[in-house]
């Protein structure tokens, strides 16, 4: 508030003193209603992301983070949010539980406004109860699973399509074309479990169960037990759940040994990974996607990924993981517009809550659902099959299953 605009008589000494404090505090309100939550400054906001930078699902939180990144740079070229510049702290955490904790610890010290950009099941798992009691915001991770948002979860955000959206999108496009034998060769921990039972979910809706079912170590390439227990029961069909290193090996080792089901897997494989790591052994496979291809650029969002991942981050290919995650931070952009010029974490979050029906440039059908009891912004689902090393949609399954 102005001083001038204090429309007062001072006619003692002590009146002076109050007009004077009340014209202090109003000076320094704005600054001490920055300090009451973290991350936010007068021409910031700090964002803060833990995700896989290294080992061997690296590639998935460096794309994750490049297509976030592609963002912030082409809204803070724009002003930023609110006169604020959006600022990324990233840290990794290697795709491993046990390395969570350090990794949120370094968060909370970086004194970040609102949690986004993470990576992986086993370890939203964790880090999930930790921003909960810390009420810390987390928009946006790479990872489906169910966990994060059935039921809502007030202070978690997730964008994308569920495990279970995808692996029914998977079960009835096989069952539609014909394909009733189907084997799971999962990872052995929450994500790999996740899709084993939204497999089972979508298969006990026509009477049906796995045929066969094998499980592999996170973070290590031992696959062969797992092959060996599938095969033996003579699927048609296998879904795989792993990211793209293991994934690729299983692809390998089963085409070396004459094995060629009809392979399917997830998003969280990380598409063009997998195509590099497997080379020709990636023919054929089909992969559900969670956002729309990268080629589609008549869909404004896609337009603007592919001009900012240009611009920002050259000498860079498009992918369906960097475009996620240039979503999720168009998502947190929107909230934070939402929450006005003083945001806090709970504007920011009914700003965020306040986004039914908004459009992202997606396509006319793809809107945004979140709500105070709905925190999944998106269902869609796009099959798609490796032909000549790209991905292609899937217009009729029929086209791509073996019998």
């Amino acid at each position: 508030m102005p001083f001038r605009s204090l429309q007062v008589s001072v006619c003692s000494k002590t009146a002076k003193v109050l007009v004077f404090a009340m014209f202090v505090s109003r000076l320094i309100e704005p600054a001490h209603l920055m300090a009451e939550t973290p991350g936010i400054s007068a021409t910031e906001v700090k964002i803060g992301s833990c995700s896989a930078l290294d080992g061997p699902a690296r590639q998935l939180g460096l794309e994750t983070v490049l297509g976030a990144t592609a963002y912030l740079d082409y809204i803070n070229d724009q002003g930023g949010i609110n006169g604020r510049k959006l600022v990324l702290a990233s840290h990794d955490d290697g795709y491993d539980p046990d390395k969570t904790a350090a990794c949120f610890a370094q968060l909370k010290k970086d004194e970040i406004f609102t949690a986004a950009f993470f990576v992986g099941t086993p370890t939203a798992a964790k880090y999930v109860p930790l921003l909960e009691a810390d009420k810390i915001p987390l928009v946006g991770l790479f990872t489906g699973a169910p966990f994060l948002t059935h039921p809502p979860k007030h202070y978690i955000f997730s964008v994308r399509a569920s495990y279970s959206d995808e692996t029914r999108e998977q079960v009835e496009g096989l069952w539609k074309a014909g394909m009733r034998n189907i084997g799971v060769i999962y990872q052995g921990d929450a994500f790999g479990n996740i899709v084993l039972e939204g497999v089972k979910q979508a298969l006990a809706k026509h009477g049906a169960s796995p045929v066969g079912m094998g499980k592999f170590v996170r973070n290590t390439l031992d696959v062969s037990e797992a092959i060996s227990n599938v095969s033996a029961a003579k699927p048609d069909a296998v879904i795989l759940a792993g990211p793209y290193a293991p994934a690729a090996q299983i692809l390998k080792k089963a085409h070396a040994l004459n094995w060629r089901p009809l392979f399917l897997t997830v998003s969280f494989v990380g598409t063009e990974a997998l195509i590099k790591a497997a080379g020709n052994d990636a023919e054929g496979v089909v992969i559900t996607q969670v956002v729309p291809p990268y080629d589609r650029t008549e869909l404004p969002t896609v337009k603007l990924y592919r001009e900012s991942i240009s611009k920002y981050m050259s000498n860079t290919q498009p992918s369906f993981v960097s475009l996620e995650g240039f979503v999720d931070a168009m998502v947190v952009g929107l909230g934070l517009n939402k929450a006005g010029t003083d945001p806090t974490r709970e504007k920011f979050i009914a700003g965020l809550e306040s986004l039914s029906d908004a459009d992202i440039g997606l396509g006319a059908d793809v809107r945004l659902m979140f709500s105070p009891t709905h925190h999944q912004g998106l269902d869609h689902v796009y099959a798609t099959v490796i032909r000549e090393g790209k991905p292609e949609i899937i217009s009729n399954w029929r086209s791509v299953v073996k019998h």
